[in-house]
């Protein structure tokens, strides 16, 4: 009874926390970021990378959303094209698409903010954080094709590499976007559940998203094919703001607090101090 009383409160204490950060809307919210502004600066960055670099980046795309797509044709359209092709964004373009992606930045910001409950961090504080992020998380995109691979080992050991990159990834992505609030161990079951989270749905989506994209585009054209990523793109977003939101949570229960380090919540810091000022 004791284990079930205390799963039961964990899952209540999981629930409030998933309807304090607005788990489906949050989700929306980075899915469209994510389609209107990153992965446009995604294509113009490539537009002015090496041919090997932009061979990567394909086998990634491919990797993630199989080879469907608006967003892999763009890309397989830049990896074949000439230099005319390549340079058609022009400098102009590449800066106002890095620009504009800052927006998803701040909506994941945002995330990590609402998840630990605190105030958001002043614009002095996080401005060159977000455009660090950018720069680390096209970085890691890229070698996700040789991650998969395992370097040419295989998938067999591609997969585990994948899981800890996208731990390491998403420990640091909430250490960088909270400027330090949080010490580095709390942050870190948010980073597994998260890291799992993603590369797990993207294995699982390898089996129907390929199929998904060439039904949605052959039936409603390039339309559906807006549809059908949007739609991966928030299921995507919803395992990332679980894992954030919930890795939150169970920072904060009594056992893992205790080994990890984390500051207790407010009401229990309020309680601590009422208790030893009666003391």
């Amino acid at each position: 009874m004791p284990i079930a009383g205390a799963a039961r409160q964990l899952t209540g204490r999981v629930a409030q926390q998933l309807v304090h950060v607005n788990i489906l809307d949050m989700a929306t919210r980075l899915a469209a970021q994510a389609f209107l502004t990153a992965l446009p600066m995604l294509i113009a960055v490539a537009s002015f990378c090496p041919d090997a670099v932009r061979r990567e980046l394909l086998a990634s795309l491919r990797t993630l959303i199989g080879t469907g797509g608006l967003v892999a044709a763009q890309a397989e359209k830049l990896s074949a094209g000439g230099d005319s092709d390549l340079h058609s964004w022009g400098a102009a373009g590449v800066l106002v698409a890095l620009l504009s992606a800052t927006a998803f930045t701040r909506a994941l910001q945002r995330l990590c903010e609402r998840s630990w409950r605190l105030p958001r961090a002043g614009i002095r504080v996080v401005v060159w954080r977000w455009a660090v992020w950018l720069l680390v998380w096209i970085a890691m995109l890229i070698v996700q094709g040789s991650l998969h691979r395992a370097f040419g080992a295989g998938p067999v050991i591609g997969f585990p590499l994948q899981v800890l990159a996208a731990v390491l990834m998403w420990w640091w992505t909430q250490h960088l976007l909270l400027a330090g609030r949080v010490p580095w161990w709390p942050l870190l079951p948010g980073a597994v559940l998260t890291g799992v989270g993603v590369v797990s749905f993207c294995a699982v989506s390898d089996l129907w998203l390929p199929r998904a994209l060439r039904l949605s585009m052959a039936r409603y054209g390039a339309l559906g094919s807006v549809f059908t990523v949007l739609s991966w793109l928030i299921l995507f977003f919803t395992m990332v703001v679980f894992g954030v939101a919930v890795g939150r949570t169970l920072a904060q229960e009594e056992f893992v607090r205790r080994h990890l380090g984390t500051p207790a919540p407010p009401q229990r810091q309020t309680q601590t101090q009422t208790q030893t000022g009666s003391g």
